[in-house]
Parts: structure tokens; C-alpha cells; sequence
């Protein structure tokens, strides 16, 4: 069995900091990814009209996609940061669910998706969870 890395545990403030910068670089990288693709549009027709390689270019010079890979980066070593400092239980369902909550409402905001009464109840009982969890 690991034992834990002794030593003083974060306050609270900074844990949140830590699960806010997963949280907040996923979703960005995550609307800008998405963004992307919509810009790009049909990969299949790209694909039938140039073949594998004018779809990878289409992709590849697409800016919004390697700003939103970046992001989707500096979130991986936020999370790898935030594990190192608090525990497992905590980080995993806090920035998984309340990542799920920042991409509906990035995608309201930002994408024009359309969210409807059911993400956003799901959306409300995620942060009743999360509160349930910290406390």
C-alpha cells in the first residue's frame, strides 16, 4: 500500500484554486476544441473531397484547435498538481462534475447550443453533490 506524503494539507482557498484551474482550462480548451471542429465543419466531406490528408490539414491549421489542445494540456498538469497536493476522493468528482457544469453553460454561452431543462436540473444536482462531498 502507498502510504500518504506527510506534510500540511492545503486550505481550503487554495484547494479550490487548484480544482477551479482543472475545471476552468478544461472547459476552455473543451469549448475551443469544439469550436474548432464546427469551423472546420464536415470531416467526412473533407475526407471524400481530399482525402485523410486534407481532412489532417484542415484540422491541423485550424488555430482554435491548438489553443484548445493547449488548454485540455494545462488542465492534464493541473490535475497531476492537485493530486499531488490533495486527495483522490476530492479532486476526481469535484473537477469531473463541476466541469460538466461549466460546458453546459460554456455552450449556452459560447456555442449556442441548446441546453434544455434537464442538463440544467442535472447541472444543479451535480453542484448539490459536489457541496455534499466537500462538507
Amino acid at each position: 500500500m502507498i502510504a500518504p506524503i506527510p506534510g500540511p494539507q492545503p486550505g481550503v482557498w487554495t484547494s479550490v484554486a487548484m480544482i477551479a484551474a482543472i475545471v476552468l482550462s478544461s472547459t476552455t480548451g473543451e469549448v475551443l476544441t469544439a469550436a474548432a471542429m464546427k469551423s472546420i465543419g464536415d470531416l467526412d466531406v473533407i475526407r471524400a473531397q481530399s482525402g485523410m490528408k486534407g481532412a489532417i490539414r484542415a484540422v491541423v491549421t485550424c488555430p482554435f484547435f491548438f489553443a484548445g489542445v493547449g488548454f485540455l494540456a494545462l488542465s492534464f498538469f493541473s490535475l497531476l498538481f492537485a493530486l499531488n497536493h490533495l486527495s483522490l476522493s476530492l479532486v476526481a468528482p469535484a473537477s469531473a462534475s463541476l466541469t460538466l457544469v461549466t460546458n453546459a453553460v460554456a455552450g449556452k454561452i459560447f456555442l449556442k447550443e441548446n441546453v434544455d431543462r434537464r442538463r440544467w436540473a442535472a447541472a444543479v444536482l451535480v453542484c448539490v453533490g459536489v457541496y455534499l462531498l466537500a462538507h
